[in-house]
C-alpha cells in the first residue's frame, strides 16, 4: 500500500487521455516528466501551474520592502490559502489485472483519486517497453513534446541498472517513431545528455 508521503496530490479534473491534480502544498508538484499513478492509471507529469483560487483575480506585488521571497510569505501567511499549485498528467498506460498496458485505459481517472509518485520498481517495470513514447509524440501538450519526452526519459534512466543502455534503447525506438522527422529526433536526443 502506498505511503502518505508518496502522495503527490489529488485529481480535480479528468479525461481519458489526461487529468489535472492539485498538490496539497503550494509549489509542491512532481517534476516535469515524473511517472505518477492514480488507481491503476499511469501518467507522465506534463506541466505545472500555480494560480489564484479566484479566477480573474491576479496577485499583486508585495515584496518591495521584503528581504527575501520567503519573507513575503512569512509576513502574509494567508497567501498559502489564496493560491493553488496544480499539475497536468498525460495518461500513458494502465494496469489491467496483472498486465501492464501502455495504451489508454477504458475510462478516465476518478475525481478526488489520490495521485502517487511511482516507486523505482514501478518505474523500472513500466519502462521495460517504450510503447508509451508514441502517445507522448502525438499528444497535444502545453509544453513541447520534445521537452516532455526528454524529461521523462532522463527521470526514468536514473533508476535503471544501466542508465546509458536504457537511453540508447529509447533513442533507437525514437529513431523509428520519428523517421522522417530529423529535427524533432535531434531535439529530444540533444536533451538526453
Amino acid at each position: 500500500m502506498p505511503e502518505l508521503n508518496d502522495r503527490a496530490g489529488e485529481v480535480v479534473e479528468a479525461a481519458t487521455a489526461s487529468y489535472t491534480a492539485q498538490s496539497y502544498e503550494l509549489y509542491e508538484v512532481p517534476p516535469l516528466g515524473s511517472l505518477v499513478r492514480t488507481g491503476d492509471i499511469y501518467g507522465i507529469v506534463s506541466n505545472a501551474t500555480t494560480s489564484g483560487l479566484e479566477p480573474g483575480r491576479r496577485p499583486i506585488a508585495r515584496g518591495k520592502d521584503a528581504a527575501s521571497e520567503e519573507a513575503i510569505y512569512q509576513e502574509n501567511p494567508q497567501l498559502h490559502k489564496l493560491f493553488r499549485s496544480e499539475f497536468g498528467v498525460l495518461v500513458v498506460g494502465h494496469r489491467a489485472g496483472e498486465k501492464l498496458c501502455q495504451y489508454l485505459p477504458p475510462g478516465p481517472a476518478k475525481i478526488h483519486g489520490f495521485v502517487y509518485r511511482c516507486t523505482d520498481e514501478e518505474i523500472k517495470s513500466f519502462s521495460r517497453l517504450f510503447n508509451f513514447l508514441n502517445m507522448m509524440i502525438n499528444a497535444e501538450l502545453e509544453v513541447p513534446a520534445e521537452e516532455l519526452i526528454a524529461a521523462a526519459l532522463r527521470r526514468m534512466s536514473v533508476v535503471q541498472d544501466d542508465p546509458r543502455k536504457f537511453l540508447i534503447a529509447a533513442g533507437k525506438e525514437l529513431a523509428v517513431l520519428l523517421s522522417g522527422q530529423y529535427q524533432r529526433l535531434r531535439a529530444i536526443l540533444g536533451r538526453l545528455s
